[in-house]
């Protein structure tokens, strides 16, 4: 009797980018929720058995905490939408989290411009 073959280890990424691109499609066409502003799906994580997904995101303006609540309380609508595009057997479900690592590097440029002009008056 033959090994049963694994999953390609490339599906899971497959899955999260569609998800990440249909999910932005999503977001800006269909959701009406006027909490939600101009938000940037930055990644997608999915469980080995495609349980859930961590939805990670950005945003321009607005409250982060209302954002987020909104994306979480649309997560059903938005999971709708993703069962009807993913031709896969189990859509995630979808856990919307704020990601700081555009804010976090911001910081970063502002610090390193300062040690950079501190340095440059030093010499």
């Amino acid at each position: 009797m033959p090994k049963r073959k694994a999953a390609a280890p490339n599906r899971a990424f497959k899955v999260a980018d569609q998800i990440q691109r249909d999910l932005t499609e999503l977001i800006a066409r269909e959701l009406k929720d006027p909490r939600v502003g101009m938000v940037t799906i930055q990644a997608v994580e999915v469980t080995p058995d495609y349980a859930h997904a961590k939805i990670y995101f950005s945003m321009l303006t607005g409250d982060v905490t209302e954002t987020t609540d909104a994306l979480n309380q649309a997560a059903g609508f938005l999971r709708n939408g993703l069962f009807k595009r993913l031709h896969i057997h189990t859509v995630p479900t979808l856990h919307f989290l704020f990601d700081r690592t555009t804010e976090r590097a911001a910081d970063m440029n502002a610090l390193i411009a300062q040690a950079v002009a501190s340095r440059s008056k030093d010499d």
